[in-house]
């Protein structure tokens, strides 16, 4: 295997799973949404379920990204890109939810922070 395909191997497992990771974080909030706002029982609880198992995802993704990155760096790049995706993707898109501009700034001010972090 040459250097280039070691190398790019080494950040490419990485950022995948830091994608399933928000990907997954998405899906979690998303479904606890649906939750509180089902109108039955059974849908409470199968909306639960899923978010529940979409967060499991998360913390395999997690896991499997903190054997190549540091926790100081692991987490609050995760936790910060899931708020920026939960709140843009989950809250504005899916959900149609207003979003007013001093709540832009703390996502900008959170993408600043996860390039603080997470730079090199």
């Amino acid at each position: 295997m040459s250097h280039f395909a070691i190398r790019l191997n080494g950040i490419l497992i990485p950022l995948m799973l830091i994608v399933g990771n928000l990907f997954f974080n998405i899906i979690a909030s998303s479904c606890f949404k649906l939750s509180a706002v089902s109108q039955e029982w059974r849908g409470f609880l199968l909306w639960q379920i899923a978010g529940n198992l979409a967060g499991f995802i998360t913390v395999l993704t997690l896991t499997g990204l903190l054997r190549f990155v540091p926790l100081h760096i692991a987490h609050p790049i995760t936790t910060g890109l899931a708020v920026i995706g939960v709140q843009v993707v989950a809250s504005r898109w899916l959900f149609g939810e207003t979003i007013s501009l001093k709540q832009w700034l703390g996502v900008m001010l959170i993408a600043g922070g996860i390039l603080l972090i997470g730079g090199r």
